[in-house]
């Protein structure tokens, strides 16, 4: 599966025509140097959740609409954040990614131009990344050997499923690491504000909250956003050479 162009994995882009859709790039930023703003196009609303230190220097991009947030719950609190509070003002599109998008997905500025300027869209949901992998309720598989998880603490997928879906966990869960996908307001609006009102708050109550998210950002939205072609294909699957990784995968922050 090596070596796959990312052009021809992309699930649900759909055509370009029509009007121009709104877009709006939303930042879950902690102390990542955000400089890399200056190439997003300006077609872009910019948001920027800040959850560490207030930023050093002004951003080379003009026009970034900067929140600060407590530091809870990872990227996942701030992007429940952004879907409460602009439940009924969201862009047609929003793509949501942490402070250094670039190690999950290496190609993020041409994506972003791609949708800017319509040689790409978006109909319901897009992960962003060039992994594919999966874990199970437990984290059995990635997260409790993850690196930066020494305690080998579980994955409160279980309790998590159950308290926002009212029904058991499946036993895996497939899914691109690194949290950050795009997605439409249309597909938001499919569940009600207060879902994501009771998300926002499991995202600060439960522990290890946003790596349970992590797996599971299609399924907030109510879609299967893994590209039919891999759903039952070995796991991981890696959709460009990168010889670094080959053979192991990091859980996202």
């Amino acid at each position: 599966m090596n070596g796959i162009d990312r052009t021809e994995t992309a699930h649900a882009w759909g055509d370009t025509k029509g009007q121009w859709p709104s877009l709006e790039l939303v930042v879950a930023r902690y102390h990542e140097d955000l400089q890399w703003l200056r190439r997003v196009p300006r077609r872009f609303r910019v948001t920027v959740y800040n959850k560490g230190n207030p930023l050093s220097r002004p951003l080379a991009r003009a026009g970034v609409q900067v929140i600060d947030l407590p530091n809870h719950g990872r990227e996942a609190y701030a992007y429940f954040y952004h879907l409460c509070a602009r439940y009924t003002s969201l862009s047609d599109i929003t793509v949501f990614a942490q402070g250094k998008p670039f190690d999950h997905v290496p190609d993020f500025h041409r994506l972003l131009h791609a949708l800017a300027y319509r040689k790409r869209t978006v109909t319901d949901f897009l992960w962003l990344g060039f992994i594919i992998d999966e874990d199970d309720p437990q984290g059995e598989r990635l997260f409790r050997t993850w690196r930066d998880n020494p305690k080998g603490d579980h994955l409160p997928l279980v309790e998590l499923w159950q308290r926002l879906w009212r029904e058991p966990a499946p036993a895996t869960v497939t899914f691109f690491p690194g949290a950050h996908f795009a997605v439409t307001a249309t597909q938001v609006h499919m569940r009600p504000r207060f879902f994501y009102q009771r998300a926002l708050c499991l995202s600060r109550k439960l522990p290890h909250a946003a790596h349970a998210f992590e797996r599971v950002w299609d399924r907030v939205f109510g879609v299967n956003g893994i590209p039919p072609d891999y759903g039952d294909a070995p796991k991981p699957i890696y959709l460009r050479s990168i010889r670094r990784l080959q053979g192991s995968v990091t859980d996202g922050e």
